[in-house]
């Protein structure tokens, strides 16, 4: 399978071009990123930096040659998470950046992911302007005496981790008093170096789970609870104060108590606010499929809580429109501005880390700070999607919670929420509703895939 969206390019390995992702379709791809950035600056510049899957220096090789093709400079930092790339084009005054991921997908799968000169995913107009090269084939390439020039990185890691620890927020000596040890599950790819290393310099014992970055996925890498019973196994044996899981390129964390029991991913960014709110004034933002749990953290600070539309490029945009101190996405992306613009697993890390020692108590006596929700995803697949605008208008007009029109269709309640909204690379509606109980989220999720199904 082979999707194609304004921010990258995915699919499964091998195959047929267009349908599976092969090197016709990664070389027609970056050459109309390439051409797209030409247009933009005279000598352009790009940083690229992969994963840990199999097929990722397959990719790497075709992306960086491309480029060269085209007359492009490349700085290939090889090894590296989605926000160390990030970073690296903001550090490097690049014109742009690649990341070579599929990000929580199967082994079988992997794909590119396109930036912008600050680091940050493209806006929806540039997306579609690189679409529309690509579809016409509408790129030349350079002759022999003007092919780009490809560089190598080797600290890029440190200097992401550095810049972490650098933070003000951020307190690795009270962290290292406290002598924890974390148990990491990093899927064997690239979090296997990046984890680990920033954890030893902020003075943690690391136990170590498919920490070797061979692309070996040893279950489904997204960071599920279904998917971390060893994760949740080996903290209980080892007696450690924490579990750490990421997906594969690192931009995702999720949490395991020094119980064993997993912390719902929804509450990473909730417990990372709460620390940057009690340290630092401000607004925050997480998109409408997140919990309430945000909300409801940002209200007793007295301070302002938006809901964006979903998507990371959506998040970062309603951040810097109201300056909010952090923000994120409830599947464990957590974005801390004075870092940079981009969800990041590592930050996520060490603010959470700093904040248990600044408390001096454990995870799960911080996570018990916090209401209870329960939220549930659904979805149903579509026939028709040209009638999905007026059945979300009918639904909206015949209700009576608070609606908004942001992102599809969301209907709050005092205590529960539902939203409903068009997949933007399937066939499908998505159905995601949040309460207090899991009976009552149920209901909701039911209630409205009848109504639903009863209009289409």
């Amino acid at each position: 399978m082979l999707i194609t969206s304004i921010s990258g390019i995915r699919g499964t390995i091998g195959g047929t071009p267009h349908e599976n992702l092969t090197p016709v379709d990664i070389v027609g791809f970056i050459s109309a990123y390439g051409t797209w950035l030409q247009s933009r600056y005279s000598s352009p510049r790009v940083v690229i930096g992969r994963d840990g899957r199999a097929s990722g220096n397959m990719i790497l090789g075709i992306a960086v040659q491309t480029l060269i093709s085209l007359g492009i400079d490349v700085v290939n930092l090889d090894y590296a998470t989605t926000p160390t790339v990030e970073m690296e084009v903001i550090r490097r005054e690049a014109s742009g950046g690649l990341i070579i991921t599929a990000s929580h997908n199967p082994k079988p799968y992997n794909g590119i992911k396109m930036l912008n000169d600050k680091g940050e995913f493209l806006s929806l107009k540039d997306g579609e302007l690189i679409l529309n090269i690509k579809n016409k084939g509408d790129y030349s390439f350079a002759d022999v005496d003007s092919l780009g020039k490809e560089s190598k990185s080797y600290n890029h890691t440190k200097d992401h981790i550095d810049d972490i620890l650098n933070l003000d927020l951020v307190d690795a000596e009270l962290v290292r008093s406290k002598n924890y040890t974390v148990c990491v599950d990093a899927i064997n790819s690239v979090g296997g170096l990046a984890v680990p290393m920033l954890l030893k310099k902020m003075g943690v014992e690391v136990v170590g789970l498919y920490c070797e970055v061979n692309g070996d996925f040893q279950h489904e890498p997204e960071p599920l609870e279904k998917n971390l019973g060893e994760l949740m196994s080996l903290v209980t044996k080892t007696h450690a104060d924490l579990g750490i899981a990421v997906d594969p390129d690192v931009d995702r964390l999720v949490l395991v108590d020094e119980k064993g029991q997993i912390i719902n991913e929804e509450y990473g960014i909730v417990l990372a606010a709460d620390y940057v709110l009690s340290q630092t004034a401000g607004p925050t933002v997480s998109n409408l499929s997140s919990s309430q749990a945000l909300e409801d953290l940002t209200t007793q600070y007295g301070k302002e809580y938006s809901a964006s539309a979903v998507g990371e490029k959506n998040v970062v945009e309603k951040m810097k429109e109201i300056n909010a101190v952090i923000g994120g996405e409830g599947s464990g992306g957590i974005i801390y501005p004075e870092l940079h613009y981009g969800r990041d697993a590592l930050v996520g890390i060490a603010l959470i880390l700093s904040f248990m020692a600044k408390e001096d108590t454990t995870i799960s006596t911080l996570r018990d700070r916090y209401q209870d929700y329960f939220m549930v995803k659904d979805k149903l697949e579509l026939e028709d999607r040209d009638s999905i605008p007026g059945l979300l208008d009918d639904l909206a007009e015949n209700t009576d919670g608070l609606v908004s029109r942001v992102d599809g269709l969301k209907i709050s309640f005092e205590n529960s929420w539902v939203h409903i909204r068009p997949s933007n690379t399937e066939p499908i509606l998505r159905i995601i509703s949040e309460a207090r109980t899991e009976t009552e989220t149920l209901s909701l999720v039911d209630k409205y895939k009848d109504r639903i199904l009863s209009l289409m």
